[in-house]
């Protein structure tokens, strides 16, 4: 007989959240963990070797860049093959490429081209990722509930990049960032390994159709036939280039330079975890009207932790600005991915949604 309890604790479920949606939240865990770690690990590593800030833009753009040229093709991919496999395939890939990179670090022979080459296998490891983990994650939540859900999932991805972010700079002062790219390998071994036992039985067979390039041409039809969405995706395309630069070159250069190196840089990155948290805490409540006008509207104190490094403040009211941008890009984020599937019809065709992959870079679903 199931208790009073046990009914109160299953009515605040989200629907549909089963198997699936808690190892998908589990990997997702484990490796924003490791990820938050290792991207401050891989601008001091950088660094570290005598490169000045051009050599760790140099590296920051080579993990952009394929994730920007193969970022439709992974979409047309996961939509053909098996999802599940391809993320696996994907961390794989990851796990192989951040292991060398800690292997060359701590044996002190690492090279610029080495990085750099290294940074780009990662980003075309995400660029496979990131539709089919956007795929199963909406097909293991439906309802009305699958707004909370994403907000949940993306609470507990985001508090563990809190965590990753505050470890990440501890351990880069206390043992150097070839251990914690060490540690990002390892957490992408985990995470492919929960992966692998995702239910895709669940999911129906893709319907015959085209070749890969028909895929790809009926994707970019219906991503450019809807202006909502190719507008938000061109506003992101800036936002993210200037985000990513301040994050991943700028930060790291002003942290040596006048906050005092690795550590008060982690802080800060954890105060944004801590306010892409509550953001999420606060979607698991609110339900806006018109919920992207709301979260695109949110958009905007993204600039603020780029003006407070240019002055550059104090480490403290740097962190009062992450934690703000961190909420207020959290609320898009869940915005977002909320919105889309309520506004492209399944009816358009099977796995279309996966195909129009170009917008995953907006908001990844979950830190690979």
């Amino acid at each position: 007989m199931i208790s009073a309890a046990d009914s109160s604790r299953r009515s605040r479920r989200p629907a549909r959240a089963g198997r699936n949606y808690t190892l998908l939240t589990a990997a997702a865990v484990v490796t924003n963990l490791g990820s938050q770690c290792a991207l401050i690990a891989a601008a001091f590593a950088v660094l570290e070797t005598g490169g000045d800030g051009g050599d760790v833009g140099l590296v920051a753009a080579a993990r952009t860049l394929p994730l920007v040229l193969f970022l439709l093709i992974g979409g047309a991919v996961a939509d053909r093959l098996p999802r599940h496999r391809v993320m696996v395939a994907a961390n794989a890939l990851n796990c192989v490429s951040q292991a060398v990179f800690a292997i060359l670090v701590l044996a002190g022979e690492a090279r610029l081209w080495q990085m750099t080459l290294l940074s780009a296998l990662g980003g075309t490891g995400q660029a496979f990722f990131s539709p089919a983990a956007e795929g199963m994650l909406m097909s293991s939540v439906s309802g009305e509930q699958a707004s909370r859900a994403f907000a949940m999932f993306r609470m507990a991805m985001q508090g563990a990049g809190l965590g990753g972010a505050a470890l990440g700079g501890a351990m880069v002062a206390l043992v150097g960032p070839g251990w914690v790219l060490a540690v990002d390998a390892v957490a992408f071994a985990v995470a492919g390994a929960l992966r692998s036992f995702l239910d895709v039985s669940h999911i129906p067979p893709r319907e015959p159709g085209g070749g890969l390039l028909s895929d790809l041409r009926e994707g970019w039809r219906e991503f450019v036939g809807r202006p909502w969405l190719w507008t938000i995706v061109a506003q992101f395309s800036v936002v993210v280039a200037v985000v990513g630069a301040t994050d991943a070159v700028y930060g790291p250069l002003v942290a040596r330079d006048s906050l005092g190196g690795p550590g008060p840089w982690g802080l800060a990155l954890g105060a944004f975890g801590a306010g892409t948290v509550g953001g999420a805490l606060l979607m698991t409540r609110w339900k806006p009207r018109r919920l992207l006008l709301a979260g695109t509207l949110r958009v905007f104190p993204l600039a603020a932790p780029a003006a407070a490094l240019a002055v550059p403040v104090p480490v403290g009211p740097l962190c009062a600005v992450m934690f703000v941008s961190g909420a207020a890009i959290e609320v898009f984020g869940v915005s977002w991915m909320t919105s889309r599937p309520q506004n492209i019809p399944r009816v358009v065709g099977n796995g279309l949604r996966t195909r129009l992959g170009m917008d995953q870079a907006v908001v990844p679903v979950a830190g690979i």
